[in-house]
């Protein structure tokens, strides 16, 4: 869908879709007895921190992290058990970042509440001892599982995953990110060594399901959206794992009017979710967990 189309029929419909492409506002997983999660999530923002200008032909005084706020803290009173998630390339693409060197954007998510972030190619522009020095600016962890940074600065400091209650519900968030080589310069990432995100998908969510006990598993990827070609995406990764709920995509810098709904490796669905870029738009997942813990969700896009 073309960008300008997706905005006017996002921003006039409010569109909120369940799993299946059914509406869920009236179902039994929105009645009073069911656990109700919300996740917000951001992807591909690039240093972007201010609204485009009103002049801008694309983006006419859209997005910026003034309007994010706002629009975070409001969801967060009408719901106090959500998560605010970040798909990666938080850094580079205006003078905040040449400037700054992320410290800007780290301190800015913190003050927006943000739980987690995976780490995207774009991360490493300052090399991987330039994120390494904004992490004291971060008040919350970036997670990835299939970078080992075992012989850089980074060792110890970057999680695979985390688990967070929420509500009575344990959710279990974990990263995975694209391959550096031939993307990035190896100067800028070392000795940081890419394994195969879906092998690592698969023993991450294991973790998370069985030894952690988690309701919800959520995955930060900053591989992309989908690919003609073999290469890893988000429905792939989809399609080849079990137990994983959500996928928040990033990297592709794609406008998705919803969620989509794909299958996993066992037939079932799973939410696959990306909102474009520069943060002009805030995506909204809304979990209803029933007595017995059965997961079922409903999606929006909104426009900052």
């Amino acid at each position: 869908m073309k960008r300008r189309d997706f905005i006017q029929k996002t921003a006039a419909a409010g569109i909120f879709t369940g799993i299946g492409g059914t509406a869920l506002l009236s179902s039994s997983f929105a009645s009073a007895e069911a656990k109700h999660i919300t996740i917000l999530h951001t992807n591909d923002v690039h240093s972007h921190i201010d609204p485009f200008p009103t002049s801008d032909d694309s983006y006419p005084g859209q997005g910026g992290v003034a309007k994010r706020y706002t629009l975070i803290k409001n969801i967060k009173k009408e719901n106090p058990n959500a998560l605010v998630l970040d798909a990666g390339d938080i850094f580079q693409g205006t003078p905040y970042f040449n400037f700054y060197g992320g410290e800007l954007e780290f301190k800015l998510m913190s003050k927006l509440g943000y739980d987690a972030a995976t780490i995207g190619n774009h991360d490493f522009d300052n090399g991987i001892g330039g994120l390494h020095a904004q992490l004291p600016n971060a008040k919350f962890n970036l997670l990835n599982a299939n970078y080992d940074f075992s012989n850089t600065v980074l060792d110890g400091q970057i999680k695979p995953y985390q688990v967070f209650h929420k509500g009575g519900v344990k959710i279990g968030v974990f990263g995975v990110g694209i391959q550096l080589q031939g993307l990035v310069s190896k100067k800028m990432y070392k000795e940081t060594v890419y394994h195969d995100p879906v092998n690592i998908s698969q023993d991450i969510v294991k973790k998370l399901k069985e030894t952690e006990k988690c309701d919800l598993v959520i995955c930060l990827s900053h591989l992309g959206y989908s690919y003609e070609s073999d290469k890893i995406d988000d429905l792939k990764l989809a399609s080849q794992t079990k137990n994983i709920d959500l996928i928040i995509g990033g990297h592709s810098h794609t406008f998705l009017e919803k969620p989509t709904v794909t299958k996993n490796a066992e037939g079932k669905e799973v939410l696959v979710n990306q909102v474009g870029w520069a943060g002009i738009m805030l995506g909204r997942i809304d979990f209803y967990l029933d007595h017995a813990n059965k997961v079922n969700g409903k999606g929006a896009s909104i426009l900052v």
